[in-house]
């Protein structure tokens, strides 16, 4: 901005509001309160620190006036960081500022009345000035307002990122009962809730964008965490139609997900994650895809019971597993597809591409190593369930 050539005249009117300015702090202070209407609410900007506002302003202006001081944004910076972190929209807080100039210069020109020294071509220079200023302000007022408030959305965030992984772990501090994570992050306090994993195609890249928004207009409340491997969240069922919308939103991202079974407390949040990302393990194929992880009772025990789970591998397909490694992954292959064929040869093979007799002479290498006949439905119960825990808990 050009400097200012303080007039004479205009210098006096200045000096003789700045012996009033606590009265002007008040008179700006109450204007903006009566015409803006979040600067009314009392619990949001108390009317002191409102007036210590306007005074701090239009001590500036009037330095400006008085003696052709540079203008200083300083107190419009504070402003712009004071009303965002009260959040006070950004529209409101330039509208409050553009109330306090008007009224500035009506007062300026009044006082001007009582000066016959001001000439009308000061005035009219100062009615350019006060305009000019008021941009100036604005400019910075909107400058630190978004500043501020990008500061406060990250640390919202974070304190979010931190909660959240706070529930899927376990690991609350102890001052913060998961009913408060809950209140913080915008679920509700009680069940019925889901968790949800998905898998990330690329580091960085989400395979549910827009998840939280899209479950959100359907009144679904959910928070989400984004690992390098899955995109995994938190949803409340509390909705009539949650599970179904929630599925359906799911579904349409075209990602591979895994869902948990409904659970009651936060504090079961862990092991529903677990459940959730053994879902997402036993989802078939490599295309996209959502498993529930009630949609296989099976799958439960496993989860439930790794330890005994692991065993039965080890006892069932122990010797399958010693074998070379071309020969055993050839033959858990055909084993998979022929439980997947319901155990008709002829369409495993259809799903591997070779004869059916190839089918049948491996399925007759899995009996011959294991011990189980394919025959023998108790056998075939304990194979199914060591490929099923061997697929969910590879290690």
């Amino acid at each position: 901005m050009a400097p200012y050539a303080a007039h004479m005249g205009l210098q006096n009117v200045g000096a003789a509001l700045r012996v009033r300015l606590p009265e002007l702090g008040e008179r700006m202070a109450e204007r903006i309160r009566a015409e803006v209407e979040s600067y009314a609410d009392e619990s949001l900007i108390p009317f002191s620190s409102l007036r210590e506002s306007c005074e701090d302003n239009a001590d500036l202006l009037l330095g400006r006036f008085a003696h052709g001081a540079e203008p200083d944004v300083g107190a419009a910076l504070q402003t712009g960081r004071i009303r965002a972190e009260q959040s006070v929209p950004l529209a409101d807080t330039l509208h409050a500022y553009r109330v306090g100039f008007e009224l500035f210069w009506s007062e300026m020109v009044e006082e001007a009345h009582r000066h016959p020294e001001v000439t009308d071509a000061e005035l009219v220079a100062g009615s350019s000035e006060i305009w000019a200023l008021f941009g100036r302000y604005a400019e910075a007022v909107a400058a630190a307002y978004r500043e501020a408030s990008a500061e406060l959305a990250l640390q919202r965030e974070a304190r979010r990122s931190a909660l959240a992984e706070a529930l899927f772990t376990g690991a609350l501090a102890d001052r913060t009962t998961p009913w408060e994570a809950a209140r913080q992050l915008g679920l509700p306090e009680r069940g019925p809730y889901a968790v949800v994993a998905a898998a990330v195609p690329d580091p960085g890249q989400e395979p549910l964008p827009g998840i939280e928004t899209a479950l959100r207009r359907f009144g679904v409340p959910s928070v989400w965490r984004l690992l390098p491997d899955q995109q995994i969240g938190l949803v409340s069922l509390q909705h009539r139609d949650a599970e179904k919308m929630g599925l359906r939103a799911l579904r349409r991202r075209r990602a591979r997900v895994g869902v948990s079974p409904r659970f009651d407390t936060l504090r079961e949040t862990p092991q529903a994650l677990r459940f959730a990302r053994l879902a997402l393990a036993g989802l078939p194929g490599a295309g996209p895809g959502v498993s529930r992880f009630d949609d296989s009772p099976l799958a439960m025990l496993v989860a439930a019971a790794p330890a005994e789970s692991s065993r039965l591998v080890e006892v069932t397909l122990g010797p399958l597993l010693a074998l070379p490694e071309a020969e055993r992954a050839r033959l858990l292959q055909t084993l998979g597809h022929w439980f997947g064929s319901g155990g008709v040869a002829a369409e495993a093979a259809e799903r591997l591409f070779v004869h059916p007799n190839t089918v049948r002479y491996r399925l007759r290498r899995i009996e011959e190593v294991t011990g189980h006949a394919l025959t023998d439905p108790i056998a075939v119960a304990d194979l199914g369930a060591a490929l099923y825990a061997l697929r969910l808990l590879p290690s």
